[in-house]
């Protein structure tokens, strides 16, 4: 799905980050683009309604120059998580090259996330992406709120999936987002590569793919 041009040697990534509504899509967004190294990055765009819900999508771009001259660009989005705007996420998710899928781990929310996910996969397939070829980085967010399911049993649910392990998170803490989005940064490194051959042909290995995107900013977590 990743947008090459041959010419200019510029190759575009689209990740979005999908989830139940209020679950912390935006807030990693919003984390994202406080920590990392800011002369990576473009200005955040956010559209958001009255009642702070993303009513379309944010998109915050990133970007790298390897030394082979490859210019390469992220383009990072959320989707709304309101069942109204189901088709806004299909035409958010189409072309996606990755997925952060933010849960709630709350209790109370265990259902939700079913939901979200199951709904992740039918619109991919409606966009004619395959779920499980696709790279996807799962984190459980609100570690900070009370009554959260606890680490081991998140992960036991989810550990015979290709989503394993699952990243724990508190978005509004700004703790687990750099995580998150480096381990998603890795398990797209290993498709992009074998597509375009980004360590043969660009010299670009997965350590400097994700160290060079992920740049945390001077103070920030490097973990």
């Amino acid at each position: 799905m990743a947008d090459f041009d041959e010419d200019e040697q510029k190759l575009v990534l689209k990740i979005v980050f999908y989830g139940p509504a209020l679950s912390g899509k935006t807030t990693n967004l919003m984390q994202l683009h406080s920590q990392l190294a800011p002369e990576r990055m473009g200005e955040l765009m956010v559209l958001e309604t009255k009642d702070d819900r993303t009513l379309f999508f944010d998109m915050l771009p990133i970007g790298m120059r390897s030394q082979s001259g490859l210019d390469l660009r992220l383009k990072l989005y959320t989707v709304p998580g309101q069942v109204q705007h189901d088709s806004t996420r299909k035409a958010v998710l189409s072309r996606a090259d990755g997925v952060v899928f933010v849960a709630d781990s709350q209790r109370a929310q265990q259902h939700n996330n079913a939901v979200s996910f199951d709904n992740l996969d039918q619109n991919l397939q409606k966009v004619g992406i395959d779920i499980e070829s696709l790279p996807i980085a799962l984190q459980f967010n609100k570690r900070d709120l009370p009554d959260v399911l606890d680490e081991a049993t998140l992960n036991e649910r989810w550990k015979n999936t290709p989503w394993s392990p699952a990243m724990m998170a508190s978005a509004l803490n700004g703790e687990g987002v750099i995580e998150t989005f480096r381990l998603l940064l890795r398990r797209l490194f290993q498709v992009i590569d074998a597509e375009h051959g980004l360590s043969t042909r660009f010299g670009v290995d997965e350590s400097e793919f994700v160290a060079r995107l992920s740049n945390a900013s001077e103070g920030q977590s490097r973990g």
